[in-house]
């Protein structure tokens, strides 16, 4: 009888986990659901914030509307990694109150407690954001957003908001949003780069309670035809010699129209930020990445993520359940071409943890269409594509579906230019610009073209000469492609197909 009830009990369990299993497969692959990027169950998402790695886990804060796949009063989503790659919902984070909603911000590990939230030895991670009143914004006040502070002691699982909010109050600024801070060493300060309408200003503070401005940045740099946004500030190395680097997201203004990420080159002293460049230089030159920034206390790596959308459309994309997703993580260098220094980027070195299987080829028949199943065994979607070019020249790569929509990808030799078409890529009739060619110049001195794409679902990413020049544009073909035509006459070589794994059970 004890045999009976235990062996019951067990099949229960197992046919629990089996309804938990298909329940997340039944989550995680709707139609247009990326398998490779982070997006969350259900709802509205924009903006990643908060970004901060602490004890072997990756936190990624994000912008969450938990009542709708429009945007709304924002709060703060959760998810953790420790790979980059698997991510795990939590529980929401932090809520809109009578002060507003919670917009962007960041989080930093104050391994000193110099705030005074550590009890018990415990290091506090300290969230900086900004709180927009809603009610100040509709009676048309200019100092409706302010910068307030949550603390956490368990490690990011809880968090509360600080008694004495907001720390750093509007002087009148309409824009004045987003905070990023990080610890600088050389004076024992923390220092906030802060988004100011149309100009970046800095402040610094020793207890990240009490906030003094030092300087202001970009009045006259840039590009200027919307709001900053989302700014960052970090250095990088660059055979032994720190550069400093400051992101600065752009709404609209981008390459390609809308949203985008620029970024400067040039010295930071703690007090003044001076760039050493006049070129407008840009993360990525797709239409699909924004509010780009880092995550915060990874060492010597920086890892860079943005959201995978763009404020002309991200309201209006045909997903249902959930709404917009996160680009896939990339790890940030700084490449100098001529006189001019460039910041390039590359998916992390994490995503071999979900490699399934992998080929390659030397060459292949160009000027025909080809079943991507038979040129590639196991073909499928995710998958990251990489080749070369022997030779700079004009080339095009068509990916289509039995339906015939095609997304081509391709390199106009006479404007230095790579290209993304998405007018035929499968549903674009949902906003009026969205059917574009995008374009984004080539940078690189090099006579031979190195390509590496990123395919999931409803996303491609472009890595063109080692991630010199980045494209990101999101699509959302009715079938997967399962065709591939390579420009007739070109000569491809070094193919390597590589099959990715999805990231949800």
């Amino acid at each position: 009888m004890k045999r009976t009830k235990k062996w019951a009990l067990s099949f229960s369990f197992f046919l629990i986990l089996i309804s938990l299993n298909l329940k997340a497969q039944e989550i995680y692959h709707e139609q247009y659901r990326s398998q490779n990027h982070f997006s969350p169950k259900k709802h509205w998402t924009n903006d990643p914030n908060g970004m901060v790695y602490y004890k072997g886990i990756y936190h990624l804060f994000f912008q969450y509307y938990p009542d709708s796949t429009i945007w709304g009063p924002m709060h703060w989503g959760h998810a953790t990694s420790k790979d980059l790659v698997h991510w795990e919902e939590q529980p929401i984070a932090l809520y809109p109150d009578s002060l507003g909603y919670i917009f962007s911000g960041s989080a930093v590990v104050d391994y000193k407690n110099t705030s005074g939230f550590g009890k018990d030895g415990k290091v506090p991670l300290v969230a900086i954001f900004t709180h927009s009143d809603p009610k100040g914004a509709s009676a048309g006040r200019n100092d409706f957003q302010n910068q307030s502070l949550a603390y956490s002691l368990d490690e990011g699982k809880t968090w509360t908001k600080y008694a004495g909010n907001p720390v750093l109050k509007n002087p009148g600024i309409v824009d004045f949003r987003d905070p990023k801070v990080m610890w600088y060493e050389p004076q024992k300060k923390w220092v906030m780069t802060l988004a100011t309408k149309d100009r970046i200003t800095f402040y610094s503070s020793l207890d990240l309670k009490n906030w003094t401005k030092e300087t202001e940045f970009g009045k006259d740099k840039g590009a200027h035809g919307g709001v900053w946004e989302c700014p960052d500030l970090f250095s990088l190395d660059y055979h032994g010699k720190k550069i400093w680097v400051l992101v600065v997201n752009l709404n609209p203004g981008g390459p390609n129209k809308g949203s985008a990420t620029q970024y400067f080159t040039g010295h930071f002293d703690g007090h003044q930020f001076i760039s050493n460049s006049d070129k407008t230089k840009w993360m990525d030159y797709g239409a699909d990445e924004y509010a780009g920034i880092t995550w915060s206390n990874t060492g010597n790596r920086k890892i860079f993520l943005g959201w995978m959308s763009n404020w002309m459309y991200a309201n209006q994309v045909p997903s249902v359940v959930w709404r917009n997703a996160m680009t896939f993580p990339r790890e940030l260098k700084l490449e100098q071409v001529g006189n001019e220094m460039y910041v390039a980027s590359q998916p992390v070195k994490e995503i071999s943890g979900i490699v399934e299987n992998q080929s390659n080829k030397n060459k292949m028949d160009a000027g025909k269409p080809m079943d991507l199943s038979t040129m590639f065994e196991k073909f499928k979607v995710p998958s990251k594509l990489d080749f070369e070019l022997g030779k700079l020249e004009n080339f095009s790569i068509t990916l289509s579906n039995d339906e015939n929509e095609k997304l081509v990808i391709g390199f106009d030799k006479a404007a230095n230019q790579y290209y993304i078409d998405r007018t035929l890529s499968g549903k674009v009739d949902f906003q009026k610009g969205f059917a574009a060619v995008h374009t984004a110049p080539r940078l690189s001195p090099d006579k031979k073209l190195k390509i590496s794409i990123l395919l999931d679902v409803s996303s491609i990413e472009l890595f063109a000469d080692d991630g010199l020049t980045t494209m990101t544009d999101i699509v959302f073909p009715s079938k997967p492609y399962n065709h591939i035509e390579f420009s007739k006459g070109l000569k491809v070589k070094n193919i390597k197909y590589v099959a990715l794994k999805s990231i949800w059970l």
